[in-house]
């Protein structure tokens, strides 16, 4: 089956978690520097937080719209992911912390499981981490 590539990000980095990244429309430019410490960059978990809760809000609306339902206008994800370490081996887990103002909670937790087996980062994270998605509003 032939794919239609709709986009590509194009980043360029330097100096790992104590560099810089730029996209090649210079649309991102941020400097970076490892979590937790006194760096005024951010850090790839917070980047892949950032481009995940709003990819999983994309989701959110297209399920909703074919339940011919709106989302809320406070729909919000606040993502948190983890860099975590067990015994040398680092890894990362995650939580999506959903709110969906209004809803019932029945369509609410329809709309976050169609979501979740749709959003692209969802998708690649399948399997690979964990993954809690609290509604939480």
């Amino acid at each position: 089956m032939a794919s239609t590539v709709l986009y590509t990000g194009k980043t360029h980095t330097t100096g790992g978690r104590d560099g810089w990244a730029r996209s090649s429309d210079s649309k991102l430019d941020v400097k970076l520097s490892p979590p937790g410490s006194a760096g005024a960059g951010t850090n790839p978990e917070q980047l892949f937080a950032a481009g995940w809760s709003a990819c999983f809000i994309g989701a959110m609306g297209l399920a909703a719209a074919k339940l011919k339902i709106a989302l809320p206008a406070g729909t919000a994800v606040d993502a948190e992911v983890d860099l975590a370490n067990t015994d040398g081996a680092y890894f990362l887990q995650a939580r999506l912390n959903i709110s969906l103002p209004g809803l019932e909670r029945d369509v609410a937790r329809s709309l976050i499981d169609a979501a979740h087996q749709t959003c692209p980062y969802s998708k690649a994270t399948r399997n690979n981490i964990d993954v809690e998605l609290n509604l939480v509003g």
